[in-house]
């Protein structure tokens, strides 16, 4: 058995990397409903899409949606059109397959460049990165971006290790991923891998490749074919209405100003968004980090292996995506996502010389038997929530418990066995294997832990008043759009203070008419409006409006 197995060791390493690849991005991603803000409302809108098909212009509620470009929610359709209908998982699907695809593309590159141990390694630590992870099982536009600029920056990459006569092929391939990347998020799509690809051809001194007409032109006619027929549909069907939304306001603007969705952030935003979204590699990286400052090697750069190379690569990657991202004016958490395929490639460095060439053991074991320590005092510290938890906390929680304490005590426990049997490999399984369990089952507690703050009233109610065939309002609260999604025709009403009455909106007073207010605005609208109460919970009540 053992020979049989190393005789196609290829086959079974890649039906692993599938396995983990289905536990931590399909399993189970049907079994909660979609978040708000952002997957319920792209959801929606793919959603009308689909039934409406109509292709070419974005709707959000009955209006145009000039934000983002169509290729997400083409995807999206796509699902819906595969399996047949609309729901949570088929809308999750699409975006789990962009987070397979970059993965398998990670470790293809990886093995090809350097070895098949260090292309797995790397594979399974983006996998298993925690927001690359929460993300790749959230039906919103960042990892497809991500999977894109990935598979276009790689493509790019290899260029510069395969033979000449290949060369152009995967020139190409850089040019139609970018093209792609564009469709799914604009500016981004193309800004990413043309600057590291610059960069990294400078540095490997390679730049004059970058122009050889067999690679430059066909490469440049095939973006252009991708990306321009459906902006050029756009602007003579919605111009200049599409051009001021669209190109002005949510790329030019968003890039230099924060005003226009009020998410502005200090340059330092995105160095602590990479320490919580590295988990579980954190500690490791940093200790490595530190050893490396105080143990500092001089660098060749004229010798160096396609290992070091392509190390120096990501390296490249990783310092222009974080600048790119940094320098904006406009930043979230999730618009980072690109740069944990680059992170992924570095650690997987790291990581492989330490489980196969025993280098780093010492940061390596240290900051592992942090981890191992922390995970069973959390363990401990869970068997006694009750007692100094706010009892409402506690209680939302409960469903967590025992499976985050089982989870905490068997990984804590795996990681200090296999340091006292100084079994590394058994240590990199322990992270991959919690990150896995935690994906594959916890999503569904955690997210549904998220729904108790309100979400979960508005489904409930839109659910329930929607089975009634009743008519359903919601007050002041625009951006819910679980109301939308769960309740198809729901409509949004914004009040000012000093609204004596709904004129505008005269059928919220029909007896069919079922109307969602916040708890915390009940008291103000219970002065100016005759209402009666029909349910409330623990963020939002359902009231009918009398005249």
């Amino acid at each position: 058995m053992y020979e049989f197995i190393k005789k196609h060791n290829n086959i079974f390493i890649l039906a692993g990397l599938l396995l983990v690849c289905f536990f931590v991005y399909f399993c189970g991603i049907g079994n909660y409903p979609l978040m708000d803000v952002d997957e319920t409302r792209y959801v929606s809108m793919a959603r009308d899409m689909f039934k409406s098909q109509d292709f070419m212009t974005l709707y959000l509620n009955g209006e145009y949606f000039f934000e983002k470009p169509p290729l997400f929610f083409w995807s999206e359709v796509l699902s819906f059109g595969l399996f047949g209908h609309v729901n949570e998982y088929t809308a999750r699907f699409a975006v789990a397959f962009y987070a397979l695809i970059v993965t398998l593309f990670v470790y293809f590159t990886g093995k090809k460049v350097v070895s098949k141990r260090f292309g797995l390694v790397s594979a399974l630590i983006l996998a298993t990165m925690i927001e690359f992870t929460i993300l790749a099982r959230y039906a919103i536009l960042d990892i497809v971006l991500a999977a894109l600029v990935g598979c276009s920056v790689l493509s790019g990459f290899l260029t510069q290790f395969v033979e000449t006569k290949n060369q152009k092929y995967f020139w190409w391939l850089f040019y139609i991923f970018s093209g792609l990347a564009v469709l799914a998020k604009g500016i981004p799509g193309f800004v990413i891998p043309f600057g590291v690809i610059f960069f990294v051809c400078i540095f490997n001194k390679t730049f004059k490749k970058i122009f050889r007409p067999s690679c430059i032109i066909p490469g440049i006619i095939l973006f252009l074919l991708i990306v321009l027929p459906w902006h050029i549909i756009m602007l003579k069907m919605h111009n200049p209405l599409f051009y001021d939304e669209y190109i002005v306001k949510h790329h030019l603007n968003r890039f230099f100003s924060s005003d226009q969705i009020g998410r502005g952030a200090p340059f330092y935003f995105y160095f602590h968004t990479l320490l919580w979204g590295t988990i579980p590699y954190v500690l490791s990286a940093i200790a490595i980090g530190i050893t490396k400052i105080f143990n500092w090697e001089k660098i060749e750069f004229g010798n160096m292996t396609n290992g070091r190379k392509f190390l120096w690569f990501n390296i490249i990657a990783f310092v222009f995506t974080f600048l790119f991202f940094s320098v904006s004016s406009t930043k979230l958490v999730t618009y980072i996502l690109p740069i944990y395929i680059f992170i992924a490639y570095i650690l997987g460095f790291l990581w492989t010389e330490y489980i196969f060439e025993n280098k780093y053991e010492k940061p390596v074991n240290i900051s592992s038997w942090i981890i191992g320590i922390i995970f069973l005092i959390a363990f401990v510290a869970s068997l006694f929530m009750k007692y100094y938890l706010p009892e409402q906390i506690y209680l939302d929680i409960r469903e967590l418990q025992w499976f985050c304490g089982l989870l905490l005590l068997l990984t804590g426990s795996g990681i200090v066995l296999s340091l006292i049997k100084k079994n590394r490999l058994a240590v990199f399984a322990s992270l991959v294997i919690f990150m896995t369990i935690l994906s594959a089952f916890g999503t569904k507690m955690l997210f549904n832990f998220n729904y108790k703050f309100g979400q979960q009233d508005l489904m409930e109610f839109t659910i329930q008043e929607k089975s009634l065939g009743h008519d359903i309002y919601v007050i002041n609260s625009p951006r819910k759009y679980s109301v939308l999604y769960y309740g198809d025709k729901a409509k949004y009403v914004r009040l000012k203070k000093d609204s004596p009455r709904l004129s505008k909106y005269d059928k919220i007073y029909d007896k069919n008419s079922r109307v969602i207010v916040k708890n915390k605005d009940f008291e103000d609208l219970s002065r100016r409006y005759n209402l009666d109460v029909l349910k409330t919970g623990r963020k939002y009540s359902v009231v009918i409006f009398k005249k």
